[in-house]
């Protein structure tokens, strides 16, 4: 059913690909509305090329591509990764993270163009549909949102390409990897096709941003990241933006195949699904990060912030980046990395990444003095008998109770 005159003008979110032409195409047709096509630019490279002539032709007024590279980094990347967030112990969310910019830009553009509402190209299965909505009911409650695959009749692979075909939007003739992707400057991440069966081993081939481990040179590499109240700024002695750095240790992390993550995650939904990562440089990153932590950060404040990383990650998982229970947890987080100020030194070999070294001139908290095995005059070993005895209060009280009961 038509609904032309619903809407007035729409800003989609455009990747140029074969679903976000055919959505481009169906919203002028559906809605006889004006379509206001966006890109946003996370690092992905060779991805956004042509894009603005694709647009025009498909039926798009304009093309706005932004360049959101360092703002990605600085303003989503880095804060996530002051709290060392990841989901179910695995994934780096990578997708996650890029949704709420996306979706901030979009909405920026559709209050410059005076649009009515706005679009995406995310299924009703999948997670990333409730992380854009979300974001833009934050920037305008009264956005109409248009989501085509929650209601085009278009459900298979066949009929978008009969429809593009009808509508004169090119189609491959062949796919050389069936499987899906999404890339930005922290991650790529691979859905579908033979990952589909959990059993069988992801393909070589589908591999982008880093080598086979098997394949990675046969001498370690060291890196050395320095941190400046949670956040890298320089790696090997150079001073870097937060999109360069990020670059350089996709860069390093790749060369010696590290970050590969495949998992079987818990999508918001409520259904299981395949996804298969690589996170060179973010996986270095977060083992840096950790290392200075270990030198400069108090004990209780320490496990105070980790008891609240798989919520912290939930909510970036799950689309909460701008609600006030995330901000309130973020201020948190980064009152604890104030003192997280030094250095890392990180061994890559064969993907793997470990921290060798660690070091803070102006906030380590270790000292030999009190640590070391050799002889001391700062620390009486003879405390620890009181020390522990109190400790043993409770289980000592518990014990007597127990045994009285045997007698």
């Amino acid at each position: 059913m038509s609904k032309k005159g619903s809407v007035n003008k729409v800003v989609l979110a455009y990747s140029g690909g074969l679903d976000t032409s055919i959505i481009l195409k169906w919203l002028v047709e559906e809605y006889g509305c004006e379509v206001i096509a966006y890109s946003a630019d996370l690092g992905q490279g060779e991805e956004l090329d042509n894009i603005p002539e694709k647009a025009k032709k498909t039926g798009a007024s304009t093309c706005h591509i932004l360049d959101l590279k360092e703002e990605f980094a600085r303003d989503f990347v880095f804060p996530m990764f002051r709290a060392n967030a990841i989901y179910e112990g695995r994934y780096f969310l990578g997708t996650s993270i890029a949704r709420p910019l996306i979706a901030k830009a979009q909405m920026d553009i559709a209050a410059q163009e005076g649009a009515d509402s706005v679009s995406h190209g995310a299924t009703g299965k999948g997670n990333d549909q409730v992380r854009f909505e979300l974001a833009y009911y934050h920037f305008d409650p009264a956005i109409k949102v248009i989501a085509p695959w929650r209601e085009w009749d278009l459900k298979s692979r066949t009929a978008l390409e009969e429809y593009a075909r009808k509508h004169g939007i090119p189609v491959p003739t062949s796919k050389k990897f069936p499987w899906s992707s999404d890339r930005n400057l922290l991650h790529i991440s691979f859905e579908g096709d033979i990952l589909e069966n959990p059993w069988a081993e992801a393909p070589e081939e589908m591999y982008v941003l880093t080598v086979r481990p098997e394949d990675a040179p046969d001498q370690p590499e060291y890196v050395e990241i320095d941190f400046e109240k949670g956040d890298a700024v320089a790696v090997n002695g150079e001073r870097l933006s937060p999109a360069k750095l990020l670059a350089k240790l996709n860069e390093l992390g790749g060369k010696h195949g590290i970050g590969r993550v495949d998992l079987m995650e818990n999508r918001y939904v409520g259904m299981k699904s395949r996804g298969v990562y690589e996170t060179p440089g973010g996986t270095i990153l977060e083992e840096a990060h950790r290392a200075v932590e270990s030198i400069t950060m108090d004990r209780e404040v320490m496990h105070l912030r980790d008891s609240l990383v798989p919520r912290y990650a939930e909510m970036i998982y799950n689309g909460y980046w701008f609600a006030p229970e995330r901000k309130v947890l973020q201020a948190l987080i980064d009152e604890s990395q104030k003192t997280v100020n030094g250095k890392a030194r990180i061994k890559l070999y064969k993907g793997h990444c470990r921290v060798v070294g660690r070091q803070s001139d102006t906030d380590s908290l270790f000292n030999v003095d009190f640590a070391t095995f050799e002889a001391d005059e700062v620390y009486n070993q003879a405390d620890a008998e009181g020390f522990i005895k109190l400790n043993a209060l409770r289980l000592r009280i518990a014990a007597i109770q127990r045994l009285a009961k045997t007698k």
